[in-house]
């Protein structure tokens, strides 16, 4: 008993050296596990903090739409509803067509119809092609006036045509002799003057018959140089053709764009043609036989705003008076000025588009400065634009350019950013870690 008490005490010593040493083991597991705990507690939020401080957001979402123009109303070109009429237009090709340089646009129909006066720029013309003048200013050969000549006059001072004073004995040059018959539109110079040139008025009529076909102006007629018989017949596409040779002379395209003239003999002189510089309008000759006879053949420089001045010819047969050939002319340049003006594609900041963020920070894409483009009646307009990527996405930071064309014709504008991206806050991100991980993946 006493050897078991002794085994049972030896037992209990040894446990009792060994407890001790078990308990500091677990003890310093115990604490191992408790700092791991609170190494791990403490790291993973300061790490998410990192993350969610410097994750990437991601650049501000673009919302932009390019800003459309309506078409301009079609232009409505006025044309006489008296007679027949037609226009043709030059250095406009771009806008209206190369065809528009030909005959353009027409009233009426082109069946031969009197042209009274206008025959005298066709006598001129025939006059010319046989005693050419070197330029404008050359004064030609002297033409000294008999007394047949004189006789003229009252020959058509009787007939209740046009005349001016032609002295037995006087003289002038073969350029004001022209001017005579062109500006007042004097009849006796323009038989006297053909005579001279030709010889007799029978062989005036056969030059002028030989130059009309030389011209391929088979619907012209004439039969004697001064339009006083209604015989003397035109269409309006032959008058085109005249009025263009007419026009390239230097001669006559001077003195049809002469208002006035003081010339020894007939004295002073106003040309006929009231419309000299009203519209741009630079010539050419009038014409009438009475009511529904008027006409005019005319050529205008009209600056439409265009890079260079059209150039206009037109001519109107057949009009009830002076008054409406005049008012229908100027209808007409007027209305074909007023087709070429300047369309307003955009305003001063005007919005076309936006940047947005998740975090509700927003700015908007603007067009810096209003802008308007240069075009022909209802042209279409386009617009196209190109967008740059913005570096701070600060206020007034360039952004592209937007451009509009219309024809031939293109403006441009400047695109900013009006306002400015702000940053994310602490709390945003801190708060949204699903956004910041679609930023920084791609989603």
């Amino acid at each position: 008993m006493a050897e078991l008490m002794n085994a049972d005490q030896g037992d209990a010593e040894d446990l009792a050296e060994v407890d001790p040493t078990r308990r500091r083991r677990r003890r310093r597991r115990g604490l191992i596990i408790a700092a791991s705990v609170v190494t791990i507690l403490v790291a993973v939020p300061g790490a998410y903090v990192v993350w969610a401080l410097t994750a990437p957001v991601g650049d501000p979402v673009l919302t932009f739409e390019e800003p459309q123009v309506a078409s301009p109303a079609a232009a409505s070109i006025s044309l006489p509803l008296d007679g027949a009429s037609a226009i043709s237009v030059s250095g406009a090709d771009e806008y209206l067509g190369s065809e528009a340089s030909g005959t353009w646009l027409t009233s009426g129909t082109d069946e031969p119809r009197p042209i009274a006066s206008i025959s005298k720029l066709i006598t001129a013309l025939v006059i010319l092609d046989a005693h050419p003048l070197a330029d404008a200013t050359e004064p030609g050969p002297t033409i000294t006036f008999d007394k047949a000549d004189h006789d003229l006059y009252d020959e058509y001072y009787v007939m209740g045509a046009t005349i001016a004073a032609m002295p037995t004995g006087s003289s002038m040059s073969l350029h004001d002799a022209l001017a005579t018959m062109l500006i007042p539109s004097a009849s006796n110079y323009a038989e006297a003057v053909s005579t001279w040139a030709f010889g007799s008025q029978g062989a005036y009529v056969r030059a002028a018959r030989d130059w009309l076909a030389a011209h391929g102006l088979s619907g012209t007629t004439i039969v004697e140089p001064t339009g006083i018989s209604s015989r003397n017949m035109s269409t309006p596409s032959d008058l085109m053709a005249i009025a263009k040779l007419a026009a390239a002379h230097p001669a006559i395209a001077a003195i049809a764009a002469t208002r006035s003239l003081t010339v020894a003999g007939p004295g002073a002189m106003s040309n006929t043609n009231d419309l000299l510089g009203r519209e741009g309008i630079t010539g050419l000759k009038t014409g009438n036989l009475g009511e529904g006879t008027y006409s005019l053949l005319y050529t205008a420089t009209v600056d439409a705003g265009a890079a260079q001045p059209l150039s206009v010819t037109g001519v109107v047969l057949g009009g009830f008076s002076r008054g409406s050939v005049d008012s229908d002319v100027l209808a007409t340049l007027g209305t074909l000025r007023a087709g070429f003006h300047d369309v307003v594609v955009a305003t001063e900041d005007q919005d076309v588009g936006s940047y947005a963020t998740p975090w509700g920070s927003t700015a908007r894409v603007v067009i810096s400065e209003g802008a308007s483009v240069f075009t022909w009646s209802d042209t279409p307009i386009t617009t196209s634009s190109d967008l740059t990527a913005p570096e701070t996405y600060a206020d007034g930071e360039p952004v592209g350019t937007i451009t509009w064309t219309a024809g031939p014709n293109s403006t441009s504008a400047e695109l900013h950013i009006a306002g400015t991206i702000e940053p994310p806050s602490t709390w945003w991100r801190l708060t949204h870690p699903a956004e910041l991980w679609a930023a920084q993946h791609g989603d």
